[in-house]
Order: C-alpha cells, then structure tokens, then sequence
C-alpha cells in the first residue's frame, strides 16, 4: 500500500515538506490550498482546498499543515485532528534527535537541525535547517525556530513564537507566546508575550517583522 501524506499550503515552504517526506518513504504527497495561484510548479498535484481537505483528510495516512505562519498553521493543524486526521512528524534524515527527546505530532525538523536529550517540542513546529536545540528545551505548539538559530540549554519558548534567522537564545532564557526575534538578533533576558525584539543583545522595537 503506497503511504499518502496530505499537505495543506502548496507554497514554498510547503515543498520543502514534501521533499522532506518523499525522502522518508511517502510515495503519495498531495497538496491542498485555498488559493491555487500559490501553487508553485513541482511534482506534485493540488487536490483542492483547505475545506476539501477537511472532508477528506481521514483518507490519508497523515497531514501536515506547511504554511509558515505560526498561528495560521496551529489553527488548522487542530481543526484536522478535530475531523479525524492523524498529524505525520517528519524529521529529516540528516538530522540528528535524542532518542531522549520528545517530538509532537505534526513537527517538520529539517536537514542539519538537532536537538538534544530532555528537549520537549510541542505540535505543527518548525525547527528549519540547521536550528540548534540544546538541551532540556521546551518549545510549546506552534513555535518556528529558523534556520541557523541556536538555543541555548533549558530554554523555554511560548506557543506560536517564531525566532528568526541566525537568531540565538542564551541558556535559561524565557521567551514567551506569540513572540518575534528577528534575524540575527541575540537574546539575553526574558521575552514578554507578543513582545517583537531585534539587535545586539535584543530589544523590544515596535516595528512589525511577521505579516
């Protein structure tokens, strides 16, 4: 029986999730999307849209909501399981997880990142190329680490955070929910909830980094 993932969000960073999971043994990848003009070109098919996918998604052996955008993504992954689907973790081959590690359902971890032994990662996180979760970690549901980021040991990252590009989280370190660390920024004390910060050691600025 050929083993078939659903992906919801057919553009870029949805395909990135496809070639992850072709490269895990899924022979049947099928995109939804709710506006077909995002639809990048590929060797894959759109199915339909999102309410489709709904209908249907206990058809497939797993889903994975590939949109980028924290919230959005958490949103839909638990309207899935609410209509009976069952979320795929993916973790790249070239990746490196503690078996001491734990991972929720409907994570993508890509090539390069690792993740160290008492990290806990909540559902639909992203941890992107080369991302660096240290030990004993806790990363809640929804959270986008970037590539290049590091974490330092212990640190804890609130529900539908993203941190950005080459950003990196001193050990012991709170971030909390529905935050933005831009690229490159350094952080060094706790983050406030909806707090966005940028720079060297980090600061809260007022400017938006995540449409």
């Amino acid at each position: 029986m050929r083993r078939s993932l659903a992906i919801l969000g057919a553009g870029g960073h949805g395909h990135v999730v496809a070639d992850c999971a072709e490269r895990l043994g899924y022979q049947r990848v099928v995109f939804f999307d709710d506006n077909e003009n995002d639809f990048k070109p590929g060797p894959w098919d759109l199915a339909g849209t999102g309410p489709d996918l709904l209908a249907c998604v206990s058809d497939f052996e797993a889903f994975i909501v590939g949109i980028g955008l924290n919230r959005v993504r958490l949103d839909l992954h638990r309207a899935l399981i609410a209509a009976g689907g069952r979320p795929a973790t993916l973790i790249h081959p070239a990746a490196t997880i503690s078996p001491h590690a734990k991972i929720g359902g409907g994570t993508v971890i890509f090539a390069g990142a690792v993740v160290n032994i008492g990290a806990r990662v909540g559902e639909a996180c992203i941890l992107n190329t080369g991302a660096g979760i240290d030990h004993d970690d806790r990363l809640f549901d929804g959270v986008h680490i970037s590539p290049g980021t590091h974490l330092g040991g212990s640190v804890t990252v609130g529900e539908s955070t993203w941190i950005g590009l080459g950003a990196a989280v001193r050990e012991g370190i709170t971030v909390g929910r529905d935050a933005v660390i831009g690229a490159g920024a350094v952080v060094v004390s706790v983050v406030p909830d909806g707090a966005t910060m940028v720079g060297n050691p980090a600061r809260e600025s007022n400017r938006s980094l995540y449409a």
